[in-house]
Parts: C-alpha cells; sequence; structure tokens
C-alpha cells in the first residue's frame, strides 16, 4: 500500500520495502508511487496484480441456498434490489458517502447493506446510523456487520460499490464482485483505474462525491437485466484474463527464478 509517508522517519522506515533488488509492486498505482515517493528506478519494479480465487468466486459454485439465507439475515424483502458496500467500517472505504448517494436516490425498491466490521470504530459506526436515522433511511441501510460468505454476499446483491475515498492500492472487492459477474462502481482513482473497465466491466465516479455516486446507482439501477447480465458477465471475462491467483503466482515465481539466473550468471551459485 502506500501507507503514511508525511515524516522523514516513517518514509525512511516504508523504504524498505522498495529496498530489494526487484521490487514487486501489486498494481500500476503502487509502481508511481514508489517512483515518486522513494525514487525507486521503474526499471527495478515489476507489476503483479493480486489474485482472486476463481474457483471460490464463481457464481455457479454458490448454492442458492446460501444466497437466500444471507437476503434472509439481512432483512431483505423478496424482490428487493440490493446495493453492496463490502468493507471494515472506517471512514475513508466512503460507507458515509454511499449512505449520502442513498438519500439522493428515490426508489424504494432498493436495500442498501454495508457488509464489514467495525473493528473497534464504534464511533463512526454510530455517525453512520445517525445518518441513516436523519435520511429517513432506516429501512433502507443495512449495517450488516462481518460476512463469512462473501461469494454469496457479491451473489446476492445487483450492483455492488467500492467508494473508498483514499486511492486503493489494488482494490480486492471490485475484482471479487466482478468475478462473480456482478456490476461494480468504483472511484476514480488508485487501482480502479486498472481493475474497473469504465462502461464496459462497471463505472468509475470521483471519490467523495455522492451526487455523482447517487447518479451512476440510478444509470446501474435502471438498466434491465439482460443488459446488467451482460455487463456481469464481461466483469468475469476480464478478471479470468487479468486477476487470478493463477496468473499471480506465476509471474511471482518468474521474478525468483530470473533473479536465480542472474545470482547464478554471477558466478554465486
Amino acid at each position: 500500500g502506500t501507507y503514511g509517508h508525511s515524516g522523514a522517519l516513517k518514509r525512511r522506515y516504508n523504504a524498505v520495502m522498495a529496498a530489494g533488488e526487484v521490487v514487486i509492486a501489486i498494481s500500476e498505482h503502487i509502481s508511481r508511487h514508489l517512483t515518486a515517493v522513494y525514487g525507486t528506478d521503474p526499471a527495478r519494479i515489476r507489476v503483479i496484480h493480486r489474485g482472486v480465487d476463481l474457483g471460490r468466486f464463481d457464481p455457479a459454485a454458490v448454492a442458492p441456498e446460501r444466497v437466500a439465507a444471507l437476503r434472509a439475515a439481512w432483512g431483505i424483502a423478496g424482490e428487493s434490489r440490493v446495493v453492496l458496500l463490502p468493507g471494515r467500517l472506517t471512514r475513508w472505504k466512503g460507507q458515509a458517502v454511499l449512505v449520502e448517494a442513498m438519500a439522493r436516490t428515490a426508489r424504494a425498491d432498493v436495500a442498501c447493506v454495508l457488509v464489514g466490521d467495525a473493528q473497534g470504530r464504534e464511533r463512526y459506526r454510530a455517525e453512520l446510523e445517525r445518518a441513516i436515522r436523519r435520511h429517513g433511511l432506516g429501512d433502507r441501510v443495512r449495517l450488516a456487520g462481518a460476512c463469512a460468505d462473501m461469494p454469496a454476499a457479491y451473489l446476492a446483491a445487483d450492483l455492488v460499490v467500492s467508494a473508498s475515498t483514499d486511492p486503493e492500492a489494488f482494490g480486492r472487492i471490485a475484482v471479487e464482485a466482478q468475478a462473480m459477474a456482478r456490476p461494480v462502481i468504483a472511484t476514480a482513482h488508485g487501482a480502479a483505474l486498472e481493475t474497473v473497465a469504465d462502461g464496459e466491466t462497471g463505472w468509475l465516479v470521483p471519490p467523495g462525491d455522492a451526487e455523482a455516486l447517487a447518479a451512476a446507482l440510478a444509470r446501474a439501477l435502471a438498466l434491465d437485466p439482460a443488459a446488467r447480465a451482460a455487463i456481469g458477465r464481461a466483469g468475469r471475462a476480464r478478471a479470468a484474463r487479468l486477476f487470478t491467483t493463477e496468473a499471480m503466482c506465476a509471474k511471482t515465481l518468474a521474478v525468483y527464478r530470473s533473479l536465480l539466473e542472474v545470482r547464478e550468471a554471477r558466478g554465486g551459485g
């Protein structure tokens, strides 16, 4: 990740991660960060995107009962559409922005589920609860807590949102959702610019912009089932092409092999 680097001591501490003969970055975003902040020579950087297990995150592998159980646990009425934002409850994940966007979305048939543990951030959780009450969204927005079955959670949703207000180093939520053939709305910075194909597998909106997010929600929810399914298929195909665990492991092993070859060429044994 980018981590904090405002102080000289912290920057020096972080720089250890960029000190190898070769440095693996999990996105082009992190590659640029390494060069800009730590002066890492781009020739030493290898971009290897994080991988997703397409065996686990596969719509065909999730029994309908798992999906139904989650929707029941969330209190979702039979035909209600579901907007899902997974992520621990912390301000930069953008839950508050999505609540504001939902307040601008005048559709009673749409429920929003915020999945994630507060991890001790009870003040922020209480802030979200107040915002939900203030906007009269008590019957439309749920704080669902942690979820042990994320493949089913994605499949229970019609649309997945990643509203992070700080740039994601990679952002596995957007990729996992696409692997589950779900359209994605993500914020247009960080690695989301690499993982979401705007207009093809989802939509990108400015970070922290509740009005733009509400407009994207309206556009996505207005699509007919066939159009949403086509976007979902495009997302899964792109995830299978670019963001698998197999590709991640193969590229990582290739980096290690190349270093061993250099060592052998130098006579290092």
